[in-house]
């Protein structure tokens, strides 16, 4: 194998993205699983994931739209803080401009519960909801995302550190992503 340059592709370890147990309050799920939307910053849904780089872990946080399945605001980091998802969706509010009545869809992760992110929800009459307890189910969409882009983006056919991203390239290449053709059939 090592004359042919072949290694076994490992699975990687699972790495808990989200902080349920905290004492901050949680919104009802509003979203209820209807993962589709007639317009364009009707539903937004958002989530956190990771990825190994040559340089460490990387945490990626994505806003998405259920209209375009676009992606509307992203930020990465070494952490995964509420400054991680602050970032993430003042991009999306920066590039959509949504109005009032927006229904935004998280996790109830301690970075989305925080003060902090619910006032900038509040502060621009977002609605937010959460999924419930321990149902990956309620933010499917995102789960599927991230799934699809580890798959397809960030899987390498070697284990070598070379062949690994690093963060410059990803962050270079996250600008207009848009989730793919399996993503938009499977959710629709």
């Amino acid at each position: 194998m090592q004359l042919n340059q072949i290694a076994a592709r490992r699975k990687r370890r699972f790495m808990v993205t989200t902080d349920s147990k905290h004492d901050l309050p949680v919104a009802e799920n509003k979203l209820n699983q209807e993962f589709t939307a007639s317009k364009p910053n009707q539903k937004w849904v958002t989530d956190i994931t990771y990825i190994w780089t040559k340089e460490g872990w990387l945490y990626l946080a994505v806003v998405l739209d259920l209209y375009s399945r676009k992606v509307v605001g992203w930020a990465m980091d070494e952490h995964m803080e509420r400054s991680l998802v602050i970032r993430a969706l003042r991009m999306a509010l920066l590039t959509r401009k949504p109005h009032k009545g927006l229904l935004h869809h998280s996790d109830r992760g301690s970075q989305y519960a925080s003060n902090d992110y619910q006032k900038l929800l509040d502060d621009n009459k977002i609605t937010c909801s959460m999924s419930r307890k321990g149902n990956c189910y309620d933010n499917a969409v995102m789960e599927s995302f991230f799934a699809t882009l580890s798959r397809n983006w960030f899987t390498t056919s070697t284990t070598t550190a070379a062949s690994k991203p690093n963060k410059t390239s990803l962050s270079i290449s996250m600008s207009g992503i848009t989730a793919s053709e399996p993503i938009l059939l499977w959710a629709t």
